[in-house]
Formats: C-alpha cells, sequence, structure tokens
C-alpha cells in the first residue's frame, strides 16, 4: 500500500482563513471530495493526525476534527494499532493512488455524462451590453420608484406578529387579501366584473401564458397571432407543438375578416392580442373590431388570449376596455401584469378566466410555484388599499407622458426624413418605419460602436418592411437626445 505521508495533500487542499467555513471543515470537504472521485480509493490510509497537521501547517487538534467529521459522516473508520482508512470493501488489498491534479479536483464538469434534448426554440433571444446607452422595447424607468415607500409596507408586513405565520406553511392560491383587492381594482380600472375567485396570482405574463398553453393548446392545435407578435409568446406556443398562423395588422389592429377567413378554412383554437397597445406596433384595436371578434369567437368556438400588454400606461384619454369586460359567453381569457410601474420585485402577473378553468389552473400552478410571494401579495393589497399605486402612477404617468413627447420631438428634428410614426396613446415605446430600407443590424453594430446598444429583438425587417421598436421610458431627456444623436448620425451616413 502506498505510504500515506506521500500522497501530496497540500497539493490539492487549500485553505481560506478569511472564509466565513471553518478550517476544519475547508479540508474535510475537500477530502470528501477526492474521495468522491477516486483520487483517494476505498482502503486508501490517511496519514496520523500529528504528520497531516505538519503536512498542512495546522492545529493538531484541526487535523483531529477533520478526522472526526470524516467519520461521523461514514467515509472513514480508525482500526486500533492500524490506522484511519477510507472505507470500502477489500482494505487489504492494495490500492493504487492516482496521479493528484488540482485542476481535476476543483474543476466541475464541464460536460453531463448522459444525453439530454435541446431545444433551439427557447434560446435566449435577449442581448446584453456595457454601453452607456440603451434601447429596449419599453420599459419603466426604475429611477422614479419610491423604493423606500414600497420597502416600509413590505417591512411593516414583515414585522406583525400575525403575518408570520404565513412564512411556515404553502399556498399556492396566493393571499386572498390581495385578490380580494386586486379583483376590486381590476373592476374599477378595467370594468371586469369578476371576483377573487376568477383570479389567479402568477410571477409574470410568460408564466401566465406558459400555463394557459399547457392546459387550452395540444400539439397540432392552430394558434392565430398578429403578423408581427410578441416574441416570447411566440416561443412559448412553438414549444408546445402548436401551428402559428399570422395575420396582417393595420392602423385599427388585427383584421377581422382575415380571423374569419381562417376560421373557414381550418379549426381555430385560440388568437392571442395585446389590444391595448399591439405589440410591438403600439397601435389600438378598435371598439368594432373588438365586439366582431367577440361575436366571431362565439360563432366559431376559439379562445381569445387577451394580453393587454401596457394598460397602465395611456396618456391623451381612457383606454378601451379590455375585451373580456364584455365577454358574456366565456371565450376570453384576460392575462396581465399588475405594478410594472414599481420596483421589479413588486411585480406580478395575473389570469382572469372564469371559475371552471380556475380550478384546473391551480393545480398547474401548485406544482411550478407552489411557495408563492404571499408577503409580497399581502404589501400590494396594502398599496391598493390605501391608494399608494393610484397615487404613483399617476404621478409616474406624468413623467412619461413628457418623456414620450420630448421623444417625438427629437425623432422629427433628427429622423423625419428617414422615418414615419405616430405618437403612442399610450405604452413606453415608439413604432419607427423606415422610409428607405436600411440594413438595420448593421446600423446597430455601428451605433454600438459608440456607446449606443439597440437590441437584434427591437429590429424587424423583411423584405417589406423596416421597422424599429424604441423604448423611452427607461431615458431622462439627456440620454435621449444622446441617443437620437447618435442614432442619426449612423443612419445618415448609411443613407
Amino acid at each position: 500500500m502506498d505510504s500515506p505521508v506521500k500522497i501530496p495533500y497540500e497539493s490539492f487542499i487549500e485553505i481560506d482563513r478569511n472564509s466565513e467555513t471553518s478550517i476544519y471543515m475547508q479540508i474535510a470537504n475537500q477530502l470528501i471530495n477526492a474521495i468522491q472521485r477516486d483520487f483517494l480509493p476505498y482502503g486508501t490510509k490517511l496519514p496520523g493526525t500529528r504528520a497531516f497537521s505538519d503536512v498542512l501547517e495546522i492545529h493538531r487538534n484541526t487535523a483531529v476534527a477533520v478526522y472526526d467529521e470524516l467519520s461521523a459522516q461514514g467515509w472513514v473508520e480508525s482500526l486500533p494499532n492500524k490506522g484511519t482508512f477510507i472505507i470500502g470493501e477489500n482494505q487489504e488489498k492494495p490500492v493504487k493512488v492516482k496521479d493528484f491534479e488540482k485542476d481535476n479536483l476543483q474543476n466541475y464538469p464541464e460536460t453531463t455524462g448522459f444525453s439530454f434534448k435541446t431545444s433551439n426554440i427557447l434560446d435566449n433571444p435577449f442581448e446584453h451590453s456595457d454601453c452607456e446607452y440603451v434601447f429596449n422595447d419599453g420599459v419603466p424607468d426604475i429611477r422614479l420608484t419610491q423604493i423606500g415607500q414600497h420597502s416600509r409596507f413590505y417591512s411593516s408586513i414583515l414585522r406583525r406578529k400575525s403575518n408570520q405565520k404565513m412564512l411556515g406553511h404553502y399556498n399556492h392560491d396566493g393571499s386572498e387579501f390581495f385578490k380580494e383587492h386586486l379583483s376590486h381594482y381590476l373592476n374599477l380600472s378595467r370594468g371586469l366584473p369578476i371576483s377573487k375567485n376568477n383570479l389567479l396570482i402568477t410571477r409574470s405574463t410568460e408564466m401566465s401564458i406558459y400555463i394557459v398553453s399547457e392546459i387550452l393548446l395540444s400539439a397540432g392545435d392552430t394558434v392565430l397571432v398578429g403578423a408581427l407578435s410578441y416574441f416570447s409568446v411566440n416561443m412559448i406556443f412553438q414549444k408546445a407543438g402548436v401551428n402559428i398562423v399570422s395575420l396582417p395588422i393595420d392602423e385599427e389592429g388585427i383584421i377581422v375578416e382575415n380571423v374569419r377567413e381562417a376560421c373557414k378554412k381550418q379549426k381555430i383554437r385560440m388568437l392571442y392580442l395585446t389590444p391595448h397597445h399591439h405589440y410591438p406596433t403600439t397601435v389600438a384595436l378598435s371598439v368594432q373590431r373588438r365586439l366582431e371578434l367577440l361575436d366571431l369567437a362565439h360563432e366559431y368556438g376559439f379562445i381569445i388570449l387577451e394580453d393587454d400588454y401596457d394598460y397602465e400606461f395611456h396618456y391623451d384619454k381612457s383606454p378601451i376596455l379590455p375585451l373580456a369586460s364584455a365577454d358574456t359567453k366565456g371565450m376570453v381569457i384576460y392575462i396581465g401584469s399588475f405594478g410594472k410601474s414599481l420596483a421589479p420585485g413588486f411585480r406580478t402577473g395575473f389570469i382572469v378566466a372564469p371559475e371552471n378553468l380556475m380550478v384546473e389552473m391551480r393545480k398547474y400552478l401548485g406544482i411550478i410555484d407552489r411557495q408563492g410571494d404571499i408577503l409580497m401579495e399581502r404589501a400590494l393589497g396594502e398599496m391598493i388599499e390605501e391608494g399608494e399605486i393610484h397615487r404613483y402612477l399617476k404621478k409616474s404617468l406624468k413623467v412619461y407622458q413628457e418623456r414620450r413627447n420630448h421623444f417625438a420631438e427629437l425623432l422629427k428634428e433628427n429622423l423625419d426624413e428617414f422615418i414615419q410614426f405616430q405618437k403612442p396613446s399610450g405604452g413606453l415605446a415608439f413604432w419607427l418605419e423606415w422610409k428607405v430600407p436600411v440594413n438595420l443590424m448593421q446600423l446597430s453594430r455601428n451605433c454600438a460602436q459608440n456607446n449606443l446598444f439597440i437590441p437584434k429583438t427591437l429590429l424587424y425587417q423583411t423584405k417589406d418592411l423596416t421597422a424599429m421598436r424604441l423604448g423611452f421610458g427607461n431615458l431622462n431627456f439627456e440620454e435621449m437626445e444622446k441617443s437620437i444623436d447618435i442614432l442619426s448620425d449612423h443612419a445618415k451616413k448609411l443613407l
């Protein structure tokens, strides 16, 4: 058997004396790692504690604690008058200790030892950049969020003894208090005559759509979407194995006659819409078309999945009420997000649907999000109850309206000869169509060289269309001006 003192323990055991983990546990964990990877085979004799402490330059009591820990976990055993051995079969047989390579012990495997399914559909489409200026597809400005005020709501709830029991049990149905207030809020703001029994609380719009697709869609079903539609939702639909059929969009939203023709040709399972601010073009679906679509859904039996993207952000007039508010036949599933204008940690998604579907949806939510966030939901409920949500939204809308107006002026001043656009009535993004075709990917790369990042997910270029969706909500006036200057400069060079 190899002499225990010949094993170069110092070559693969590293001690961090500034770590919060005790030294003896650091050493024990690294020895266990070596045993598990067969660098210290079963039957290997370990040096005595005195010799071991000399090798690693530690106190002998630390070495004793290491061996005690290994013994307690069942990795070694001490034999009287023989020494300490790694537990295993055939201890009396000679063992061959592998050559020690530090990297082999400290590196995690680069690849799995088994095969698995991969998905190109779910490849992450989002990019990252260190550019100082960034266009996105329309998100709020976190700098406007009153984080101190929001955190006080949460801290107050956490300190209450009556709420501490919430931390000790699961409740995937969510906070009844929050659902009660959210249902009332949606009734007043969106005209939805619902109760808390019609609500499912989720983490995001994407989670909501995933649950809906799992329950209501099967491989081979046909789903209608706008000719330009939200890419994340399309990814979920594609993963479900459905046939996605794109229909044209004009200045009043999706063209109803095309929906009717599609229904005549084949069985349609679902129509996905973002009617308040169509993604990405920002146009609102007209009232007449909403009513026609409800009639069509009832006539042909297809589901309308209504995603009221950016409903909270409207400037010039009151928003058109959702299709769900006029649905009397149970054909519409309404999804949205609550608190989008707040800090990301204070946002949540929701689904509104008839109670019989809610029963099945809660089963799925119980699997993928059993714990939920009951305390955060309680805080959001109190923010509704005390009017904090209304006050904050009213204040932030004024800022976003000013930014929208300034962004429109900058576009006209700098890019009017190249683009055409309609100032959106709501939302946090502009839809720009180029009058003259330009290579948008090349434009994006050129802008990045001057510290302006334009993600590829904002670029829409086909044989017949050259367009961009540019968010303004996250930019103050100075940032807008600099960003548009860079974009305009490179556009003029290319054109």
